[in-house]
């Protein structure tokens, strides 16, 4: 199993940015796909979550300026980021538990937002 993330980058407080996440190598169904993030001397925190089924779930911070979502037939998971704050940087990681209840991670994308 591949996951590939993408879409990180060095945004001005209030821009957005737009990650990616497709996973590949497995025919299994997916359970959830999921946003994590780990900022320098922090514990690495879930973000958000696509369950299968549409449910969704977001951290607190996030709510109202993050928005999940996924593409079944392509196997991906996308985090629109809008109003970002310096509080949002870290390093993003993209996780996807399967139907077998084995579980992957993504190598991680950088965000950094700064003035």
């Amino acid at each position: 199993v591949q996951l590939q993330a993408f879409g990180g980058g060095l945004v001005q407080p209030g821009g957005s940015l737009r990650l990616s996440c497709a996973a590949s190598g497995t025919i299994l169904r997916i359970n959830t796909m999921d946003w994590f993030r780990q900022a320098p001397g922090k514990q690495r925190e879930l973000v958000a979550a696509a369950a299968t089924g549409g449910r969704t779930w977001y951290l607190d911070s996030v709510k109202g300026r993050f928005t999940i979502s996924r593409d079944n037939a392509k196997n991906t998971v996308y985090l629109q980021m809008n109003s970002l704050k310096p509080e949002d940087t870290a390093v993003y990681y993209c996780y996807v538990e399967y139907q077998d209840y084995s579980d992957y991670w993504g190598q991680g994308t950088q965000v950094t937002v700064s003035s």
